[in-house]
């Protein structure tokens, strides 16, 4: 973990945010995977792991707001703990380690604001942290807005600390992506692929920072099904990240063929995704909005596409009908750090969106995940892709659904083809962005 004096601060700057009362951040439990003694490996809150550094189980940080004195509640580890996972910090040693004080019954501190309503809390996505809430707050069922905007205005931003470690979770799953590559071959089952991505991730001391994508199938967006065996010249997406053992998130893409060059077809496919990538994070700068780069990314794949005569008609008709999402239908990308999709948990459009930028309706755009203006300090993905979906095509055709736009005819000679998607992590700077994992 990094200094206390890290944390010391960043609870600082959260209750310094908030007007009054008692923030309550909850640490996660284990999560049994058929028993209790048979746990999925340990993940930390991220908010928690944020604020307290802390990554170990059932622990509760409080910060009160008006005199930001923060404590640290949880159990001693048992003898049976100690038996079984060998030598436990003590709770004392661990509050050292944040920078904070032992709290006694995380009860009595609740009680001692004398209301409710004065006790900040976030939106919980497990049972047992709405158990938690449910124990100790009334009308739990009602998360803190001005915490949640306090959190996200401060992690949105990250430091250099932070910016350090991401590079060295893309690093890590770049040498992920160079090995599964060089080690996919005809005859082999896509989950040996994975095997080989997944083993690296731990062997780095880390995990993977989500359920890794490989497919031949690569129209199927997030197709975590890995029975298919590998063909000569099959097109492979991988979509697989590392997570460090600080918990920071790489998020990565590439797409190749198996065994062989990519035939003259989907190369003429994956230059124009590539080119795409490349042209968006040429453009990518502070207050340039990224919903603008998403439809930057659209023009250009429509132009492509056009190029192959798959498309026609005006470019700039074709995104704004939408006509697109035939082929590209999700976002450019999101906010990316501890949180593989960034603060998820907070409420995406929070996150993502503000009062200049709202999220779209329409099918295809309404998936990106981020719209607002960049800032400095942002970590984010640029991903890309085209995919050749027969169900979507199908029902489009039958629909009469953009035919101005769509020759579908020809579209129907890639009915096999899958997908294509390239994905890379990127920090906005001060005039520009870098791409992470580049120092």
């Amino acid at each position: 973990m990094s200094p206390a004096h890290t944390y010391t601060q960043r609870r600082k700057r959260l209750a310094d945010r908030l007007t009054n009362g008692l923030i309550l951040l909850p640490g996660n439990g284990e999560a049994p995977r058929n028993y209790r003694g048979n746990a999925y490996p340990f993940r930390q809150d991220s908010t928690f792991r944020y604020f307290a550094g802390l990554n170990r189980p059932d622990l509760v940080l409080t910060i009160d707001a008006e005199t930001g004195e923060s404590l640290l509640y949880g159990d001693e580890a048992t003898l049976d703990d100690t038996i079984w996972m060998g030598e436990q910090p003590s709770l004392a040693e661990l509050a050292r380690q944040a920078g904070l004080q032992l709290g006694g019954s995380l009860q009595d501190a609740i009680n001692a604001t004398g209301m409710a309503e004065v006790v900040h809390y976030l939106p919980a996505y497990r049972a047992e942290r709405r158990e938690l809430l449910e124990r100790c707050v009334d009308h739990f069922n009602r998360p803190s807005e001005e915490l949640i905007r306090a959190v996200i205005s401060l992690r949105l931003h990250k430091s250099a600390e932070e910016i350090a470690e991401m590079d060295r979770a893309v690093q890590i799953s770049m040498e992920m992506h160079r090995a599964a590559r060089a080690g996919a071959k005809p005859g082999m089952r896509e989950a040996e692929v994975a095997g080989i991505l997944e083993g690296l991730a731990i062997g780095a001391g880390g995990r993977l920072a989500y359920s890794a994508i490989v497919s031949r199938d690569g129209h199927i967006l997030h197709n975590h099904a890995h029975s298919n065996v590998l063909r000569e010249g099959d097109l492979l997406l991988i979509d697989a990240g590392a997570e460090t053992d600080t918990g920071y998130a790489g998020d990565i893409t590439r797409t190749f063929a198996v065994g062989a060059e990519m035939t003259e077809k989907q190369r003429a496919v994956y230059d124009i995704v590539d080119g795409a990538k490349r042209r968006v994070i040429e453009e990518i700068k502070p207050r340039v909005p990224y919903r603008e780069l998403h439809d930057l990314s659209a023009r250009l794949i429509v132009d492509g596409l056009k190029e192959l005569e798959l498309m026609k008609g005006s470019t700039e008709d074709a995104v704004a009908a939408g006509a697109h999402a035939l082929f590209y239908p999700h976002g450019l990308g999101h906010m990316i750090g501890l949180d593989v999709h960034d603060m998820e948990d907070l409420g995406e459009d929070l996150v993502g969106y503000d009062a200049e930028f709202r999220r779209s309706e329409q099918f295809g755009t309404r998936n990106l995940r981020l719209g607002r203006r960049l800032e400095e300090g942002f970590t984010i993905t640029v991903e890309p892709g085209i995919y050749f979906i027969p169900i979507l095509t199908d029902r489009w055709r039958a629909e009469g659904k953009h035919t101005e736009f769509v020759n579908y005819d020809a579209v129907a000679a890639y009915r096999d083809f899958g997908g294509i998607r390239l994905e890379d992590n990127v920090v906005v700077t001060a005039d520009n962005c870098r791409t992470l994992g580049s120092v």
